[in-house]
Order: C-alpha cells, then sequence, then structure tokens
C-alpha cells in the first residue's frame, strides 16, 4: 500500500505588529488635539476677556489656568472672585461642577501611565475634552505617549489662549458681550462629535432624559443631580444588557 508523502501545507504564523515608535505616538496625540482644541483656545480667550472685564488682575488668567486647568470652573470662579464670594460657597460650587470627574476616572485608560509623576499629570490634565477625545479612539490605538501628548497640547491651548484673551482685553476699547456661551458651544460639539464616531443613540437618549429630570427637580444642582442619574441609568442598562447576553447564551 502507497503511503502519501506529499508535504502537508501548514499556515505561516502571524507576524505580530511592529511597536509605533513613540515619535509618532506624540505626533498622534498631538494631532488628536486639534479638534478639541479648535475650541479650547477660543475659550481660554474668553477667560483672559473675562478676567480683564471683571477688573481683577491679568496674571489671574495664567495663574488659574495652570492652578484649576478647568474651564467650566474657572470662568464661574471669575464671577465669583469679583463679586467676593464666601469661600464656602466657592467650595460647594467646586466640588459640584468638578465632581462629574470622578466618573470620568471609571474609563480614563490612566493604567496606560505607569511612571507616578507622568500619571499625577494625567489626573490633573483629565479634562472634559481630553475624556472626549480619548473615548473616541479604538482601544488598539491608545498608549500613555499619545495620552499625554494630547493633554499637554490641550493645556497649551488653554494657556496660550488665555494669554492673548488677556493682550485682545487690554487693547480692545468696549467689553464684549456673550463669551459666557463659548463653553456651552464647546461641549455641546464634543457631544456630537462624539456621538457620530459611537453611535450611542441609548446613551444619548438617557443623557437627555437625566438631564432633563434634573432641571426639573433640582435646577439649582442640576448638573449633580445628572450625573448621578445618568451613571444609575447607565448601571441599569449594563445590568439589563449583560442579562440579556448571558440569556442567549444559554439558549444556544
Amino acid at each position: 500500500m502507497r503511503q502519501d508523502v506529499s508535504p502537508r501545507t501548514t499556515a505561516a504564523p502571524a507576524r505580530p505588529s511592529a511597536p509605533v515608535p513613540r515619535r509618532q505616538q506624540i505626533a498622534a496625540g498631538i494631532r488628536d488635539s486639534f479638534s478639541a482644541g479648535l475650541g479650547i483656545f477660543p475659550l481660554g480667550i474668553a477667560l483672559g476677556l473675562l478676567v480683564l472685564q471683571a477688573g481683577l488682575p491679568w496674571w489671574l488668567t495664567p495663574a488659574l489656568s495652570v492652578a484649576a486647568f478647568a474651564g467650566s470652573l474657572e470662568l464661574l470662579l471669575v464671577g465669583m472672585m469679583a463679586t467676593v464670594t464666601p469661600l464656602a460657597a466657592v467650595a460647594v460650587t467646586v466640588f459640584v461642577v468638578n465632581f462629574r470627574h470622578i466618573f470620568y476616572a471609571f474609563s480614563f485608560p490612566l493604567h496606560l501611565v505607569k511612571h507616578p509623576v507622568a500619571k499625577a499629570y494625567a489626573v490633573y490634565a483629565m479634562i472634559d475634552e481630553a475624556y472626549a477625545v480619548n473615548a473616541s479612539l479604538p482601544e488598539s490605538e491608545r498608549s500613555a505617549p499619545r495620552l499625554l501628548a494630547m493633554q499637554i497640547a490641550c493645556e497649551s491651548y488653554w494657556v496660550g489662549g488665555g494669554l492673548v484673551g488677556v493682550a485682545l482685553g487690554a487693547a480692545l476699547p468696549a467689553p464684549v458681550k456673550g463669551l459666557e456661551f463659548a463653553l456651552c458651544s464647546l461641549f455641546t460639539v464634543l457631544t456630537l462629535d462624539a456621538f457620530r464616531s459611537r453611535r450611542e443613540i441609548p446613551s444619548v437618549l438617557l443623557a437627555g432624559a437625566s438631564a432633563a429630570v434634573a432641571l426639573v427637580v433640582t435646577p439649582g444642582l442640576a448638573m449633580f443631580t445628572a450625573l448621578l442619574l445618568f451613571v444609575g441609568l447607565l448601571l441599569v442598562r449594563h445590568a439589563l444588557t449583560a442579562r440579556r447576553s448571558t440569556g442567549e447564551t444559554a439558549d444556544a
């Protein structure tokens, strides 16, 4: 009996993808920041103008930009400092406005950053724009150099825009009205961009419902209430999705 001695064809092992050089990762992070920078830089200009229009010293603009680095909070602090708001009210406002960052930390890829100093900066620079830009990236394309480069670029836009705003405010003969709407416009653009990349219609509907209920129930603490309600709804949705997936697996 003749035996078949023809060699068998085996599939060649897949070659692991070559790691992306650090320089290319940094360049990618800077490119990622461009979309957010289009809103951050003008918003920084608005902050510089508001500081001068409120009668505060010009150096408060870069001081706030470095110490706080939170656009919505800094715009609120300018008005509170101009009216000499009590420290207790300032503390409550800071807590309520920045409370949302606690939820950002649940899905922000801080685990990619290993160095303690770099991780501390990543936490400090975890602003809304950085979170939105990172959320639109695929998991496979995220890295510590890319994340940190994007955050450093965003802060550069913010500080630079504030200094430009100070210079413009000193040169303009009259105050500029309507600058407060710049922050709302930026958040609207970031939300639309994140929705376009992920197509998460249920999340958008849950967020809208949370905001509507918060505005009716607790208008004075609408953001705080909306965040808590939105997180609760997301947890319920996750539980229902997990149960449905488990049921489909069991039926199969």
